[in-house]
């Protein structure tokens, strides 16, 4: 099967309902997108398929071809993305388990509300579970990446 990752065409063996995230992890060996819960409740598995947000533990291999698949790897190669810069400087990760998947959801919402309210994040966010507590602290960082954005 053909898939599009981070912009790279790759090659892969896989039945069809293999889902997404043990092809990233086995096969490309792209291991930032991590298993959490494997029912589609925590996010930390969460990458973009076109741009939106999806878990990739319950997303079907089959459901990518065709399509653009990015990672937290693709996010920003240089790690200067704009939320990563305000994830570094708001100092959100603790143990940096589910640090991926909220990356990921909040690159998403960003894209689509650029200058997005608490209402907003809360809403985008609520599917990704962090059991360390930086809510606060994502929602700020989310903030100050809006800010950054916005400056450019």
């Amino acid at each position: 099967m053909e898939l599009n990752v981070n912009g790279q065409p790759h090659t892969v063996a896989a039945t069809p309902d293999t889902p997404l995230l043990w092809v990233l992890r086995e096969q490309l060996e792209l291991t930032g997108t991590k298993f959490g819960c494997g029912a589609a409740l925590c996010g930390a598995c969460t990458v973009h398929l076109d741009g939106e947000p999806v878990r990739s533990c319950s997303t079907p291999v089959s459901a990518c071809k065709g399509r653009q698949v990015t990672t937290i790897e693709g996010l920003s190669a240089q790690g200067d993305h704009p939320l990563q810069q305000a994830w570094v400087a708001e100092d959100v990760p603790q143990c940096g388990y589910c640090q991926s998947g909220q990356l990921m959801s909040a690159a998403a919402l960003l894209k689509r509300t650029p200058r997005p309210t608490d209402d907003d994040i809360l809403n985008a966010m609520s599917g990704n579970i962090c059991r360390c507590g930086t809510y606060e602290r994502i929602r700020r960082a989310i903030h100050a990446a809006a800010t950054m954005q916005a400056a450019v």
